[in-house]
């Protein structure tokens, strides 16, 4: 069962499903397949704001992101067993 990457909580491993685009050319959904949010890597929650819980900080891999929770809602990710 896929999430967005913004409701994951907090040191949950999965993996990344899919980037969901808010437009046909969206420059955003584009930046994050970029930086390697792709599907099958590996990621998790490290941390997120003390104010409305943005940002969040993300590990992808060995690289950690700081992401905006609208931004990280364009993630799709599937949790993993612990």
């Amino acid at each position: 069962m896929a999430l967005r990457l913004s409701e994951l909580p907090h040191g949950q491993n999965a993996a990344v499903d899919a980037v969901q685009d808010a437009t046909p050319v969206d420059p955003i959904a584009i930046r994050l397949r970029d930086l390697g949010f792709v599907a099958g890597e590996p990621v998790r929650i490290v941390a997120r704001g003390p104010i409305g819980a943005d940002p969040i900080l993300v590990q992808i891999g060995f690289t950690r992101f700081a992401l905006r929770r609208n931004e990280a809602a364009r993630v799709l990710v599937v949790p993993l067993a612990s």
